[in-house]
């Protein structure tokens, strides 16, 4: 797998329990040869939580990344009109993102680097955090998931007992989906097995 010579964007939103699944991740494209562009939620920029604090998780990005990662609209805007990036990625993608990105709102500024990667017809990869995906997001996750320039990590149940709607992707499969979007294809299979359940 080598991604020398291309650009992507890798944007985090709040889904603050799934960044130490998505970070490895981020260093593998690094390690791959791919120039990482870091990108953080204003949730991600400010929110300190019980999985880190906020100032911790941009010191870890970009010890990864080399770069300050883009946390305002204005920073992400020009995103579009260079057109910078060959793919970016939005891990995780929380329900509030999808929900957004699926009714064209740019009000952050992972958002707007999705639409800056979009207005040139480039790929953007989603990778599904979401307690809701299989309640009131479904119609969001579905909408989107027949949209031109839109791409999924491969997905599934996280937890069907306790959270029977929620949906999580497989994270360690962001390279693989990434290099299949550029080419203009879904990963598949697109639903996967993230957690089994042997009934007693």
């Amino acid at each position: 797998m080598n991604f020398s010579g291309l650009t992507v964007g890798f944007a985090l939103s709040g889904s603050h329990c799934t960044h130490d699944e998505v970070l490895p991740q981020m260093r593998r494209l690094t390690e791959l040869g791919a120039n990482v562009v870091p990108i953080i939620s204003h949730t991600v920029a400010t929110v300190d939580s019980r999985f880190g604090t906020a100032e911790d998780w941009k010191a870890k990005i970009e010890e990864i990344t080399g770069k300050r990662p883009f946390s305002t609209v204005q920073e992400t805007e020009p995103i579009g009109p260079s057109k910078m990036l060959d793919c970016l990625v939005v891990a995780p993608c929380t329900g509030n993102t999808l929900a957004r990105l699926a009714n064209a709102l740019t009000d952050g500024p992972v958002l707007m680097a999705a639409k800056a990667q979009m207005r040139n017809h480039r790929p953007v990869v989603l990778a599904i955090s979401t307690n809701d995906a299989l309640g009131l997001n479904a119609q969001n996750l579905a909408r989107l998931l027949v949209a031109k320039d839109i791409y999924f990590v491969p997905f599934g149940q996280d937890a069907p007992e306790k959270k029977p709607k929620s949906m999580v992707a497989r994270m360690e499969l962001i390279p693989d989906t990434v290099l299949e979007a550029i080419e203009g294809r879904q990963l598949q299979p697109l639903i996967v097995e993230k957690y089994r359940y042997f009934p007693s």
